[in-house]
């Protein structure tokens, strides 16, 4: 049951990760702000929204006034995040601090580059070679230094590629799901035999929420990673996934950064320095939020089926859509 009392729990950002959130805040029965550059207009009942560019910090300040905690989950497109990733950053830590609010951060493992992919850590070395991976850990150490000065109270809150509902502008989404469900071939990104960390998105949503509620002060001031399975190789999910339709799957490997299907040139351009992760073995490894917060991730087959049954709702209604 929902509450309108106390502080509200600011979510920025309405893409997958906003929206995902704000449903697990709902289900946790906390009040919640929901923002967003342009207008949310299919928020669930009894979410606040506010219509507001949040790279400038007096607005970003306004929008986030009284907020108890607030989750960052702002992105942009690929050919804009160098540039305009850092000001939102600062502008968000500038609403933290005004506000005297908590601030949560859905980060990404671009800080750590090509690391040892056998298992990745937050003790991990950050040795990113990438223009957005240098840009992220930059930003990072920022956050976490606002933290250790007292300017903000943060914690960082790192995931693997998404999958799951809503996510569609993914490896493991629009590429893959609408192609397995209409018998096309499916798009699989590099090295499909390598192991490759995946995080469910409900799973994202719910260790940010952690984040942003616990009472433990000592769980702030650092950089966790939110609960994922082990890696499997894609090809092992693709195999997962025929399981769960009853049917084949034909893979189209991409195995370099080339516009296709969903992914134009101006994306893909601006990915190929990302394209490493689908070249070596990547396997983001969660056990210690996992043990501090009592939490275990989806099983995969379990987030594969939510996934696919997403997938088969969306594009039911896109056909209806189509075809009033």
């Amino acid at each position: 049951m929902n509450t309108t009392t106390g502080k509200p729990h600011v979510v920025l950002g309405a893409g997958p990760a906003g929206r995902t959130l704000v449903d697990e805040l709902l289900a946790r029965g906390l009040r919640v702000r929901h923002v967003n550059r342009t207008p949310i207009d299919d928020a669930p009942a009894g979410v606040e929204t506010v219509t507001a560019d949040i790279s400038s910090p007096e607005r970003a300040v306004a929008a986030t006034e009284g907020a108890a905690t607030i989750y960052h989950a702002v992105n942009v497109p690929y050919h804009l995040q160098v540039e305009a990733i850092p000001n939102i950053g600062r502008a968000v830590l500038t609403a933290a601090h005004r506000n005297d609010a908590r601030l949560v951060v859905l980060d990404t493992l671009y800080p750590y580059g090509e690391a040892d992919g056998a298992a990745i850590t937050e003790q991990t070395p950050w040795e990113a070679t990438s223009r957005k991976g240098r840009m992220r850990a930059a930003l990072d150490r920022a956050y976490l230094d606002a933290h250790h000065t007292g300017e903000a109270r943060v914690a960082l809150g790192r995931a693997a590629d998404f999958y799951g509902p809503r996510v569609v502008n993914s490896t493991l989404g629009g590429a893959f799901f609408p192609a397995v469900l209409t018998g096309e071939p499916a798009l699989g990104f590099g090295d499909i035999t390598l192991p490759h960390s995946y995080s469910y998105l409900p799973d994202i949503a719910t260790g940010l929420v952690d984040l942003g509620t616990t009472t433990d002060e000592a769980a702030l001031g650092r950089v966790w990673h939110l609960p994922t399975v082990p890696a499997v190789s894609t090809e092992h999910i693709h195999a997962l996934v025929e399981r769960i339709i009853g049917g084949g799957i034909t893979t189209r490997v991409l195995d370099q950064p080339v516009a296709t299907g969903p992914f134009d040139e101006r994306f893909m351009s601006e990915y190929a320095e990302i394209f490493y992760q689908h070249l070596v073995p990547q396997n983001m490894v969660s056990t210690p939020f996992e043990r501090h917060f009592d939490r275990r991730p989806t099983p995969l087959v379990d987030g594969l089926r939510a996934t696919v049954e997403w997938y088969r709702d969306f594009l039911t209604a896109r056909q209806d859509t189509r075809n009033p």
